[in-house]
């Protein structure tokens, strides 16, 4: 046999055996049967090129190599299971940058990605930015928002349109109501409004404004007013009954969510479970 052929399993039988001197206990731990045992024993003296036991009328003691070699490989085994099992617990900590307005669509998927990968952690940070810079920010991963992005992998493209409460809907939902608006200006509720084919009849008399979309769509929850929000980051308040959506029309605005990884070594492993947890979730 060479070098590479060493069968590893047996290391581990030879040192049961050895610390029992007794092939049925031997068996026992290791749940094999006598015969099992007794093959892989064999192998490895194969691969040695000597006995590692003699065997007596009253059972088994070490041989003259076996009983010079127990020691070293015993400790070198206790290692390889030292260092396996540090690698297994080890925890993978990814710093990810993201919008407070991606919220809604990222939280789920944390608590899957977690649930499935307890060795990874994310440690979360959530900022009104929308971009993020790799060289003066230190982050090992980051959600950007804007219009005609290319960088890292396309997340979902923003879609507009209306949204409410159950309990607040009626026929009209945008005759005399308060419309929620996710910045200081009109804009997104203005890209909509030119794609209604009603849009002639609405009037935006009472309007709110708040600073994130996150914040409009908390206040629609809560029944505010209609609030203009991204279909993607909805869906799962509109699945559970929180929302609901008045109309079928939605207009892309151009912008777009992507997810942009650092290029990193020593944890290459648990971002690329991360990206495709979020690219590809259960």
């Amino acid at each position: 046999m060479s070098r590479t052929d060493l069968p590893l399993n047996a290391v581990e039988t030879f040192l049961v055996t050895a610390r029992h001197l007794n092939l049925t206990h031997a068996a026992k731990e290791l749940c094999l049967t006598q015969g099992a045992v007794s093959r892989k024993i064999a192998s490895l003296e194969s691969w040695f090129g000597f006995p590692l036991f003699e065997r007596h009328a009253r059972g088994l003691r070490l041989s003259p190599q076996g009983s010079a070699l127990y020691p070293d490989l015993l400790t070198a085994f206790g290692q390889l299971v030292t260092v396996a099992d540090q690698a297994r617990q080890q925890q993978t900590v990814v710093r990810l940058k993201a919008p407070t307005c991606a919220m809604r669509w990222l939280v789920p998927r944390l608590v899957s990605l977690e649930q499935r990968y307890p060795e990874l952690q994310v440690a979360l940070t959530t900022t009104i930015e929308h971009q993020v810079n790799f060289k003066t920010e230190p982050f090992d991963a980051a959600i950007v928002f804007g219009p005609h992005l290319s960088v890292g992998d396309l997340l979902f493209e923003e879609a507009l349109t209306p949204v409410q409460s159950k309990a607040a809907s009626n026929d009209d939902a945008l005759h005399g109501v308060t419309f929620l608006h996710p910045t200081r200006d009109k804009t997104d509720w203005s890209l909509w409004l030119s794609a209604f084919p009603q849009s002639a009849q609405v009037v935006m008399q009472k309007n709110q404004h708040f600073d994130t979309m996150d914040l409009a769509i908390t206040a629609a929850i809560q029944g505010f007013g209609v609030a203009i929000a991204d279909e993607t980051l909805v869906a799962e308040d509109i699945r559970r009954g929180r929302l609901v959506r008045p109309y079928a029309l939605s207009v892309k605005t151009g912008a777009s969510y992507r997810l942009v990884i650092r290029d990193s070594q020593s944890k290459a492993a648990g971002l690329a479970r991360f990206r495709d947890e979020l690219l590809n979730p259960v």
